[in-house]
């Protein structure tokens, strides 16, 4: 078997983006923006540090106020969150890497005060996920949510648009649409979240309607070559059931591959590769398989296999700002501290040591 140096060092190339390795920073959300969404120095520092992998895909960022569900999590709807932004991929170019700002309207998976507005969550149905929300004044469940209109179906797709512009303006490489882990896209996809009778609800081909039409309408003003998705088959989060996953995802995946977009991710858990591999078969661009949890000789594995044209890493790059060069070099790894992944300050963000320290 190849070591992990000698299969992550192939460059890449990635719709528009030259990428100088196959290793992907996977979106993490740290709950470490101003209270605006703004991101700070502090997170451009910690984006900037890792600039040596591949391609560093950003924390969830809301494109709307609607799409906000957590506290402190950076948006890309106003001037001042593309001016934080650019503090951030202005550090990851100085380093020569690339970013693709990942773009997540939460849907119901919120609270009224993590908003700016205060507002009621939204959703594809009024259908409340039996889950709670870390808020300000402690954990609280999530209410009910506010069906969509039709008509606000068509603005959220707008708001994904406009947010994507903005990420461009703010420097980003590219932009990944967050279509899982329970979050607005995925609420759509799944039969459990989406009770609709409009055109957006009932049919496989319905329900994959919204998602298409984000990813169309991204494409269309940044571009396909800039544009990725992220998809988590099958992954029950935030109160998701998906019982169809052998006939939605691969529908999903013919209506999104002739739009010829730079990416798909695919977070892929356990070891019934069946649906990743179907998934492989139908999509012709670039594949990025996030295995959670897996070590990294899996990770090679589908590196060596083609399974895989790039490959993620979480906690590892969180606690690793030199990963590349650890690997390369063959040296021990830090171990990631879980009690600083959410919120805080530098410590468990900006303060891992790197080899030369």
């Amino acid at each position: 078997m190849s070591t992990p140096a000698s299969s992550f060092s192939r460059p890449a190339q990635v719709g528009a983006v030259n990428l100088a390795n196959r290793l992907v920073m996977s979106p993490m959300t740290r709950n470490r923006s101003t209270p605006e969404g703004v991101p700070t120095a502090l997170n451009a520092e910690y984006y900037g540090q890792r600039a040596s992998m591949g391609l560093i895909i950003s924390e969830g960022t809301q494109i709307s106020a609607d799409g906000q569900g957590y506290l402190l999590t950076p948006g890309i709807y106003t001037d001042e969150h593309v001016a934080g932004w650019r503090q951030v991929t202005d550090a990851v170019h100085r380093g020569g890497g690339k970013i693709f700002i990942q773009l997540m309207h939460a849907g119901r998976v919120s609270h009224p005060s993590n908003t700016p507005h205060g507002r009621q969550p939204v959703a594809p149905s009024p259908i409340r996920p039996d889950a709670e929300m870390p808020t300000a004044t402690g954990r609280l469940p999530i209410p009910e949510p506010r069906g969509l209109s039709t008509d606000e179906v068509a603005s959220t797709v707008q708001d994904f648009r406009v947010a994507a512009a903005a990420a461009i303006r703010a420097g980003a490489d590219g932009v990944e649409i967050h279509g899982g882990y329970g979050y607005l896209v995925q609420q759509f996809l799944s039969g459990s979240a989406n009770r609709r009778t409009d055109g957006y609800g009932g049919s496989v081909d319905n329900r994959v309607r919204f998602a298409v039409e984000v990813a169309t309408a991204v494409a269309e003003e940044i571009g396909a070559d800039r544009t990725g998705i992220r998809i988590t088959p099958g992954i029950p989060q935030n109160g998701i059931v998906e019982d169809d996953v052998d006939e939605l995802y691969p529908a999903l995946v013919r209506a999104l591959e002739p739009l010829g977009l730079a990416y798909l991710e695919v977070v892929q858990r356990g070891d019934d590769d069946k649906l990743l591999r179907v998934i492989r078969e139908a999509w012709s661009s670039t594949l990025v398989v996030n295995r959670a949890g897996a070590d990294l000789a899996t990770r090679v594995a589908d590196l060596d296999s083609g399974l895989a044209d790039l490959v993620t890493v979480a906690s590892l790059a969180l606690a690793n700002p030199d990963l590349v060069e650890r690997l390369t070099a063959g040296a021990a790894l830090n171990d990631a501290d879980p009690a600083t992944f959410f919120g805080g300050d530098s410590r468990g963000y900006t303060d891992y040591p790197t080899l030369g320290q």
